[in-house]
């Protein structure tokens, strides 16, 4: 995105462009024949400037509600922004610290900073990208909130003068998303330096556990069942070592290691339980069978079993009906005696793409099942089940 070009679109004119697009947008949904009659009134480069923020704002909705209406973006910016409630949640535990003051490294288009403002520490932000810190600024004032940004490289900055260090470290190269934290911008040798000081690092959920430093705990976010982002909490932050938190659509749940008593591997139960996925990557299935009062279905294997049904933010219940052939072609004559047509297959441990297997048994009856396949100490299993 050009600079001048946004800069352009923040003025009385923008304003009306930006405004006409919009409602454009909304109403046409074809952004060719839109961009076609706005150019009937202004510029191809303002107009493009327009469009882009239309169209990022449709697309921004599913992370950042409401707000996203009122927000400006660039493509990149709104990929690597924070969702807006694991923002939140973050900016809640800033508070609950006795935080004042924030300084956000790398601030991007200023996710984390609008929450952080909105939760009402005295933000500040820096970023290496020009136009990221227009459009920061600009959504700071279009959300009526205090803060400053400035272009700034993160690794010069003094953090000194703030309470806590905020930092999300580009994950894309030239050559796209790299696992390699050598590669991060800032890299991990930055990170680890901050890490020695009161701090909060966002992450890849991937991120290794034997890459967390000692006394940095590491927290898994989930948002509506899905994992958004680990972050590192140091300092007087780190509250434990591991910490799952699963976000949902009436609340917030938090589990941790100091919660893990462990758990055996058992016979299968009458229920199953599919942990979270913020769970898995924490390590803490053994702290949800506990929870559950079961045990693991194999050691290798993150479902847990029990002869109880207990409902928990941490994990997706089922109870077992029955257990199937697991071999394929028994698996077909199994589900269609029971009248099967529409099958939802999950899986765990085993070799099998759900889609390609929902193809070669093609089903055609009037009922509704779910199946997992899985390995049950050892042994390949396809279980009957019904979620509640």
């Amino acid at each position: 995105m050009d600079l001048d070009a946004f800069r352009w679109l923040l003025t009385d004119d923008g304003q009306r462009l930006l405004a006409a697009a919009v409602a454009e947008v909304a109403e046409d949904g074809d952004p060719l024949a839109v961009q076609t009659r706005l150019r009937r009134g202004a510029g191809a480069e303002h107009v493009a400037a327009a469009m882009t923020q239309a169209t990022l704002r449709i697309r921004a909705r599913d992370k950042l509600g409401e707000l996203a209406d009122r927000m400006y973006f660039t493509p990149d910016g709104l990929e690597q922004a924070t969702r807006l409630r694991v923002a939140e949640h973050r900016a809640a535990r800033l508070v609950a610290a006795s935080t004042t003051t924030l300084i956000d490294l790398g601030c991007g288009i200023g996710g984390d900073l609008l929450a952080g403002s909105r939760a009402g520490l005295v933000c500040a932000g820096v970023d290496l990208d020009p136009v990221r810190v227009e459009v920061a600024r600009a959504n700071l004032d279009a959300l009526g909130l205090p803060g400053a940004v400035q272009v700034a490289d993160a690794t010069t900055v003094d953090t000194r003068p703030f309470d806590v260090a905020f930092a999300d470290p580009a994950r894309r190269t030239a050559r796209g998303r790299t696992f390699d934290v050598d590669d991060w911008t800032p890299p991990w040798s930055f990170v680890e330096g901050l890490l020695g000081r009161d701090s909060c690092v966002k992450v890849a959920p991937g991120i290794p556990h034997d890459l967390v430093p000692a006394g940095v705990e590491a927290e898994w976010v989930s948002d509506r069942g899905e994992v958004k982002e680990a972050a590192l909490w140091s300092g007087r932050l780190a509250t434990t070592a591991r910490r799952a938190t699963v976000i949902g659509e009436t609340g917030l749940a938090t589990i941790t290691d100091e919660d893990d008593p462990g758990a055996p591997v058992r016979e299968l139960g009458a229920f199953l339980y599919e942990p979270d996925g913020a769970v898995i990557r924490a390590g803490l299935v053994t702290a949800v069978a506990a929870g559950v009062q079961g045990g693991l279905v194999d050691e290798h294997i993150a479902y847990v079993t029990s002869d109880a049904s207990f409902r928990t933010p941490f994990a997706r219940g089922y109870r077992v009906i029955e257990e199937l052939p697991y071999r394929e072609k028994q698996l077909r004559a199994a589900l269609r005696e029971r009248g099967v047509g529409r099958l939802t297959i999950k899986k765990r441990g085993v070799d099998v793409v759900p889609e390609q297997l929902r193809k070669r048994l093609d089903l055609h009856g009037e009922q509704e099942a779910t199946i997992v396949l899985t390995r049950v100490a050892g042994d390949g299993t396809a279980l009957l089940v019904a979620p509640f």
